[in-house]
């Protein structure tokens, strides 16, 4: 039997590979915290459950959704303007099928085989591997600690500029936690149209910003919508990961031909589910802000606590997850993770994973009630792990 030799041997995500050694542990009668997968562990408003079960028990609802409903499209737009500012017409916004989907999938009516893609260091890995499937060749933007983790883009070499025809770039950042400034943003346009560089933006994150202003649209800025788009989630604002509902946004030729790419591989979002985001997004709005808070006490409980122990840690303002420098007795992220699984039970995820330049850290998501977070810090403190 033959198999592709770019993606045929490619290793599964590395999260299946950690759940399969925390079943492992669990069978053994181990318990498990798990911080690895950022999924929500709060449910949706009630409001927006009960919209979806009543919309479920319409069978015109089980058909092909095939386009957004005229009442989606307004509540997206309702959403923009109310939240951004933003102005945006049904020609502007494209449904996917979670933010992952559709970044997975961006490339292909962009770029050609051997075009250049720039893409963050550490990243996300959709935002390498979706450009990866077009056949593009990859350049990356290191993230580092001495920039808070804010793409460099005087740094990016002028040869490699002027041969880009894409790039990623997201904000507040999975892994690293970091948010950007609306100077950053400007200089990224500006940065864009000088080279002619189509912008892909994923804003997931703009509302778990813990000790500053909610985070702004990429397409706030101006001329932002004549570079690019962004991609806009419901599934940590609103607690609805598993709907796997998100937006494509932004400039009107990208949104177009990614429509007409997408229409040969998806036949639309469920009816249903459509409602839900309706809902979620015409309906009251409370949810986010206690979602900020309830991840605001999660972080101080697990950065304070691991602090108090000897875990010298930063303290993550944005986004639903943690990354931290792994302690100085390792050199691994990888082996510290699965020792860290072994010796006490806590489950995250290797810096490595995103990228080299993540080597050194571990992304920790805010997933678990404070009580659960610590029992986590005495479970560390007392596997002896940070001891020299």
């Amino acid at each position: 039997m033959k198999f592709s030799e770019k993606f045929g041997r490619i290793n599964a995500n590395i999260l299946l590979d950690l759940d399969d050694a925390r079943k492992e542990l669990e069978k053994k009668g181990r318990e498990v915290i798990n911080l690895s997968i950022g999924t929500p562990d709060m449910p949706p408003s009630d409001f927006v459950m009960k919209a979806v079960s009543e919309a479920m028990l319409d069978p015109e609802n089980y058909k092909y959704g095939m386009t957004e409903s005229p009442e989606l499209i307004s509540a997206v737009q309702q959403w923009y303007k109310r939240r951004y500012n933003v102005e945006l017409g049904a020609e502007n916004i494209l449904a996917v099928n979670g933010s992952q989907e559709g970044i997975a999938h961006i490339a292909f009516p962009i770029c050609d085989s051997k075009d250049t893609v720039l893409v963050p260091d550490p990243c996300y890995q959709i935002f390498s591997f979706g450009p990866t499937m077009a056949d593009v060749k990859l350049e990356y933007m290191p993230l580092l600690k001495e920039n808070n983790y804010i793409i460099d883009l005087d740094a990016i070499p002028e040869n490699v500029a002027k041969k880009a025809k894409m790039m990623v770039v997201s904000y507040p950042n999975n892994p690293t936690t970091a948010h950007a400034d609306r100077s950053f943003y400007e200089r990224l346009v500006e940065f864009a149209h000088r080279y002619d560089i189509t912008v892909i933006h994923d804003n997931a994150y703009s509302e778990l910003i813990y000790d500053y202003k909610p985070g702004i649209s990429f397409l706030e800025i101006d001329g932002a919508m004549d570079v690019g788009i962004e991609f806009n989630s419901l599934s940590k604002s609103y607690n609805l990961t598993g709907l796997r509902l998100s937006f494509a946004l932004g400039n009107p030729e990208i949104i177009k031909r990614f429509r007409a790419f997408r229409s040969q591989i998806d036949y639309g979002i469920c009816k249903g589910i459509q409602t839900a985001a309706i809902a979620a997004l015409t309906g009251p709005q409370d949810i986010i802000e206690k979602n900020r808070e309830e991840y605001r006490k999660r972080r101080d409980t697990l950065c304070y606590g691991l602090r108090s122990i000897g875990w010298d840690v930063p303290l993550t303002d944005s986004t639903m997850f943690t990354w931290f420098p792994i302690p100085p007795n390792y050199i691994s992220s990888t082996r510290f993770t699965f020792d860290l699984l072994e010796k006490a039970g806590v489950l995250c995820v290797p810096g490595v994973s995103f990228g080299e330049l993540g080597e050194g850290y571990v992304r920790m998501a805010l997933v678990q009630p404070p009580k659960v977070l610590e029992k986590a810090v005495r479970n560390i403190k007392e596997s002896g792990i940070l001891e020299l």
